[in-house]
């Protein structure tokens, strides 16, 4: 799969909720390659900023020839690309890191989790799996984002920390509130969430993907800037590391350590 590195353009871009904003790109280069779990880096147009930062894909037309990122506010680079309008260029390099296995989980029952900013690239993983399956979102409060989008593909299910809407507390909360059940986990969201996931996989004898998110500078496996902790000894750094950008963002939950 080839990378591309071009000045794509917006499409369109609308705020979700207070600090998430939703952005389609034109990129038919990128977009034609893409797969559910896959990245982009993108650029500022500030030369101060040398880094890109790496957006999960929400959703991929490759026929339109269009990307959507759906991201959160967190910084300088991020608080650029938010002010981008429809016909503005944007720098881009894709796609990157590998998806989620989408072949093994046909026909199967399958949780789909997201937590956070780790919701939006499980909605197009959502729309291409073909399997039983359940969605269960986490959001901070009642602002849940992407939620519609994600009931045109199954049964969703919600956790909040506030408990303003669904079950109170963590998507295993919900989990086991509801009584749900699957036989494979697919999932994305911060590290306590996928440690407790892995460790609620492992408890029940389930296969389980996690896409761990991290910085990130080259995103290609150069610098070794987002390296997470392995059982297996990597053939790049010679260390019980993965590359993150490189080697995941999706791994099996057994083969690296949160």
């Amino acid at each position: 799969m080839a990378k591309v590195k071009e000045t794509a353009f917006v499409v369109s871009q609308e705020m979700l909720a207070p600090g998430i904003y939703s952005m389609w790109i034109k990129t038919e280069a990128i977009a034609s390659q893409a797969v559910p779990g896959q990245f982009i880096s993108v650029y500022s147009h500030d030369g101060a900023k040398l880094l890109p930062r790496p957006i999960s894909l929400c959703e991929i037309d490759k026929e339109g020839g269009k990307l959507r990122i759906v991201y959160r506010v967190a910084g300088a680079g991020t608080e650029e690309f938010s002010h981008y309008q429809a016909g503005d260029p944007i720098d881009i390099l894709g796609p990157l890191g590998n998806g989620f296995p989408l072949k093994e989980a046909e026909g199967r029952r399958v949780f789909l989790i997201g937590g956070g900013i780790g919701i939006p690239p499980m909605l197009e993983t959502a729309k291409q799996l073909k399997a039983d399956k359940t969605m269960v979102l986490g959001y901070r409060d009642s602002q849940m984002f992407l939620k519609d989008a994600f009931a045109e593909n199954g049964p969703v299910y919600v956790a909040t920390e506030d408990g303003s809407a669904g079950t109170r507390g963590n998507v295993l909360n919900a989990i086991k509130e509801q009584n749900l059940e699957a036989d494979m986990i697919f999932a994305c969201g911060p590290t306590p969430m996928l440690r407790a996931l892995k460790a609620y996989a492992a408890e029940k004898n389930m296969e389980c993907y996690i896409s761990l998110e991290e910085k990130m500078a080259c995103g290609i496996g150069a610098c070794l800037a987002c390296v997470c902790q392995s059982k297996d000894v990597d053939h790049h750094s010679h260390v019980h590391n993965k590359r993150i950008c490189k080697d995941g963002p999706v791994f099996r939950a057994e083969e690296v350590e949160l």
